[in-house]
């Protein structure tokens, strides 16, 4: 019988890599590809036989790594907008 062997989705291994990156040093980029590279891998591995392409939980942990970071950036850059927005507010009234 000859069976195809199961292979690791490089998508996956890739989204894994960029959300560890996106934590150390390649802060806003590197979660933007982790998300995009763990969506394809997912859908890669959802069209393919069952068994032939592996690599589910990389491209989840990936996935959840590239979506904590862009929330936390998106919620900092908000407090950080409002804050300077408060100080600017203030400073004018000021004068």
């Amino acid at each position: 019988m000859n069976v195809p062997a199961s292979r690791t989705s490089s998508l996956a291994v890739i989204s894994l890599i960029f959300g560890i990156l996106c934590w150390v040093g390649l802060p806003f980029l590197g979660a933007v590809v982790a998300v995009v590279c763990g969506h394809a891998a997912r859908g890669e591995i959802r069209r393919a036989p069952p068994g032939l392409i592996e690599g589910d939980g990389m491209a989840v942990a990936g996935l959840i790594l590239g979506w904590a970071h862009l929330a936390i950036f998106i919620v900092g850059a908000f407090v950080l907008f409002t804050f300077l927005g408060g100080l600017a507010f203030f400073a004018h009234l000021a004068h």
